[in-house]
């Protein structure tokens, strides 16, 4: 298997953290939000981690200057997740491993996580591997469809839902590893087709699976990796997630 590559999305602005800072750039325990991202992927072993910025990109390449094996590549216009992975095709082009594609916000992303999921792909090379969880107040989250025999049907996003696939618990958490190529093709086909106007990474399992290819649905990652920061007082609760898991004030 050829080297994993990640791409970390960290182009936002975080405008419910009322502050003009980077959202991956707020502190937990005196280390910025990306920085434990980026060492959780290193040491799963990923050695070519590509950053998307945008909003205030040069602070995020200046605070992110002393990470070996780092890349930016810069999302101008912020037109969704899916856009924020397009602008790395040409970093991605030719690479016919593994892509992981996670939140530069969610610094509680488990190494063992990931390289559970990068171990089910390196089995047989999936087009697609959706890492999920199950979670006891699901709301306001996509939740996983499954067939009788559990293979994965798509994600269908909270306000879509319908009243009996809103009592489903397995829920995406923005957390994939792609095929290289199959994600480049996928890429190709998002529409922007939605009210926001914005290509979403999510539609991308769904274009693959539509083809006939290999996705699935893995819930391998643990319940704090659910917690990912959108307010202060969801810092907060990360910071007591981190200090529980045996991380120290910086």
């Amino acid at each position: 298997m050829s080297n994993p590559v990640a791409v970390v999305l960290a182009a936002g602005k975080g405008t419910r953290m009322k502050s003009d800072r980077p959202k991956v750039l707020f502190e937990a325990l005196g280390r910025h939000l990306i920085d434990y991202v980026i060492d959780s992927l290193q040491r799963a072993g990923v050695e070519r981690i590509l950053v998307v910025v945008g909003y205030r990109g040069d602070d995020v390449r200046r605070a992110l200057a002393g990470h070996r094996g780092v890349e930016f590549v810069e999302q101008s216009q912020q037109l969704g997740t899916g856009h924020a992975v397009q602008v790395c095709r040409g970093q991605l082009d030719g690479h016919d491993g593994p892509v992981l594609i996670v939140a530069g916000d969610s610094p509680l992303i488990q190494s063992d996580s990931v390289r559970r999921l990068l171990g089910e792909y390196q089995a047989d090379c999936p087009a697609c591997i959706l890492g999920t969880l199950h979670k006891a107040d699901p709301s306001g989250l996509g939740r996983i469809l499954r067939d009788e025999s559990g293979r994965f049907l798509g994600i269908v996003e909270d306000k879509d839902a319908t009243d009996s696939q809103r009592q489903i618990t397995e829920v995406n958490m923005s957390t994939y590893v792609f095929h290289g190529p199959d994600l480049l093709h996928a890429l190709q086909r998002l529409r922007a087709d939605n009210r926001q106007q914005e290509y979403y990474l999510t539609d991308c399992p769904g274009i693959l699976r539509a083809e006939g290819k290999d996705v699935r649905a893995l819930a391998v990652l643990q319940p704090c990796e659910a917690l990912s920061v959108n307010t202060l007082d969801e810092l907060a609760v990360v910071e007591n997630e981190l200090r529980r898991l045996g991380h120290f004030h910086a």
